[in-house]
């Protein structure tokens, strides 16, 4: 009788992580480069059911296997390409097309897709909050200035024609094998990084992919879902408290 709490308790933790990352790509819908995040839940640990008799249980029939629970599976990124979106500003960049911009950052080369860049006070280009960009070489960009001209591979240079750099824009074969670290960033996770020729729009930076109404739609099923588990699983409490006293008194 008490399989019925592992059911409705792991459905209650699956809908309360699935909230956790629809609510994290809503709160990242306006963060320029954003890729939007699935949950996905499996079946643990399926057990087999018999079919056995009252009296005689000598010759138990098998009619199928049950999972008591779920577990969680994978979080998938949407690699997606977002809407490009004209800022105006010398520092903005945005890939068209597959691959990422390199940060070098405290945790080693981390990548992203988001191009809204600054200057740090020793003129080099910047993430903010995250580190320095690097080029197509592996190496830092200084600037020195935002007085800046670019074309359309990312050439950086100044209003006068002196060259400064390339922005590095890196491609991997398998994007989804790619490792979401906890700054937001991604990490090779063991692939090679291959520089390449993508275009990259000056001024320009590209949006998350969220799809808003999907993720409302999303977040009112999960709510939905979980809110009818917890009544269940109250209702199913009081049966077995009502079952458990009735029998001891008996």
């Amino acid at each position: 009788m008490t399989k019925g709490f592992y059911n409705l308790t792991s459905g209650m933790l699956s809908q309360t992580r699935r909230l956790n990352v629809v609510g994290n790509n809503m709160t990242n819908l306006s963060t320029p480069g954003y890729k939007t995040e699935t949950y996905t839940d499996t079946t643990f640990g399926d057990v087999l059911i018999s079919r056995i008799g009252n009296k005689d249980k000598s010759n138990p029939q098998e009619i199928g296997g049950e999972s008591y629970i779920l577990a969680s599976d994978q979080v998938y990124v949407n690699y997606d390409q977002g809407t490009l979106e004209e800022t105006g500003l010398n520092l903005d960049f945005a890939i068209q097309g597959d691959g990422f911009f390199a940060i070098q950052t405290e945790d080693g080369i981390e990548y992203t897709r988001s191009g809204s860049f600054s200057l740090d006070n020793e003129g080099y280009l910047y993430l903010p909050d995250h580190g320095r960009v690097l080029g197509m070489a592996g190496q830092p960009l200084q600037f020195t200035t935002d007085s800046i001209n670019a074309d359309q591979y990312g050439r950086v240079y100044t209003t006068d024609g002196m060259y400064l750099g390339q922005i590095g824009v890196f491609t991997f074969e398998d994007n989804a094998q790619l490792e979401k670290s906890e700054s937001g960033l991604f990490a090779a996770n063991g692939q090679a990084a291959n520089a390449t020729q993508t275009p990259v729009y000056w001024r320009y930076v590209e949006n998350s992919n969220v799809d808003m109404i999907r993720e409302m739609s999303l977040m009112m099923t999960s709510q939905r879902a979980l809110q009818s588990a917890a009544q269940v699983l109250k209702l199913y409490d009081g049966v077995i408290t009502k079952a458990t006293n009735e029998i001891a008194r008996m």
